[in-house]
């Protein structure tokens, strides 16, 4: 009973996530756009964060449980996540997000009729938002706002499929924060000893998601389509992470001998996420800023880290 209770509030915590994802379109209920610099400055922030949390939280955890002498299984666990990460990019790179190219094709057709300028806006619009969305690159943004608008429910599978390859290792880092809830010295919530290195990670990731839903929400916006659908599709594209954190807390909650192996791996799918993917996206989302937004990121950076290293070092 005790498993069930836990893991229930371990999927609160990544659903948590995911509806942060959906805030990223609330400013579009008051405004026509949303400001690159804020959004590469979210970057920043979540990348700060993750990459301390990953280090002085769960790194240092991996070291404790290690049963001294070299810590194998740990180091194992960081290549691993790396090699999740890696692995999942890849696996999307052979995924054709606009149905064999249909999109595309109606896009080029449609510019040689009257619409065309409309339309070429709306694509230049898409192309911002790949760079900070889900897809990474793929064109995941037009295709999750299509399928989500008509309800068509194969396309919805299969984008539900894609953003679990890439959102997994995003719930693992949930999952595994939590391996030591109900013990004393966390934070007392609603009855739960919730650890503070669950905390953080709930809140870095809530943080990186928001900046994403922007993202997903840009493309729709161009559609016309209703706000509250703009928001929905946000969550809906998270919502592999309280899956993924439910999967992860039960494994490290079986097998504890295991726990260096599931903090190394958390760790290093955080960094290798933030090195290969948030920082790459904030470029990308702050090109028109002055020196590609380089100084946001910074700043966002160094106010992540240094808002969680006197917590994380406690």
């Amino acid at each position: 009973m005790a498993l069930a209770e836990n893991l229930v509030v371990v999927f609160v915590a990544g659903f948590i996530t995911a509806l942060a994802t959906g805030i990223g379109a609330l400013p579009f209920f008051f405004v026509d756009d949303f400001s690159d610099r804020w959004n590469v400055g979210l970057w920043g922030i979540a990348s700060g964060i993750m990459v301390t949390v990953s280090v002085f939280g769960l790194v240092d955890e991996g070291l404790a449980y290690a049963s001294g002498g070299f810590p194998t299984l740990m180091v194992g666990g960081l290549l691993a996540g790396v090699a999740l990460v890696e692995l999942s990019d890849r696996a999307l790179d052979g995924v054709d997000l606009h149905g064999n190219g249909e999109y595309e094709h109606d896009r080029e057709r449609a510019r040689n009729d009257e619409h065309g300028p409309e339309l070429e806006a709306a694509d230049s619009s898409e192309i911002r938002a790949n760079g900070a969305g889900h897809g990474h690159g793929h064109g995941g943004a037009p295709i999750e706002a299509t399928a989500f608008a008509e309800g068509d429910l194969k396309k919805l599978v299969l984008i539900l499929g894609i953003l679990t390859v890439h959102s997994f290792p995003e719930g693992v880092a949930i999952g595994v924060s939590f391996a030591e809830l109900g013990l004393e010295g966390g934070v007392s919530i609603l009855g739960f000893s919730i650890p503070l290195l669950a905390v953080f990670m709930t809140i870095a990731i809530s943080i990186h998601n928001v900046p994403e839903g922007t993202a997903i929400a840009i493309p729709m916006r161009t559609m016309g389509l209703s706000n509250w659908r703009m928001v929905g599709a946000a969550v809906f594209s998270s919502l592999p992470q309280p899956i993924g954190a439910a999967i992860a807390f039960v494994f490290v909650s079986w097998a504890e001998a295991f726990l260096p192996f599931g903090f190394g791996f958390a760790a290093g799918a955080m960094v290798y996420l933030v090195a290969t993917e948030f920082i790459p996206e904030a470029l990308e989302t702050g090109a028109d800023l002055p020196n590609h937004g380089r100084r946001e990121i910074l700043v966002g950076f160094a106010a992540g880290a240094v808002a969680m290293l006197p917590v994380v070092l406690v």
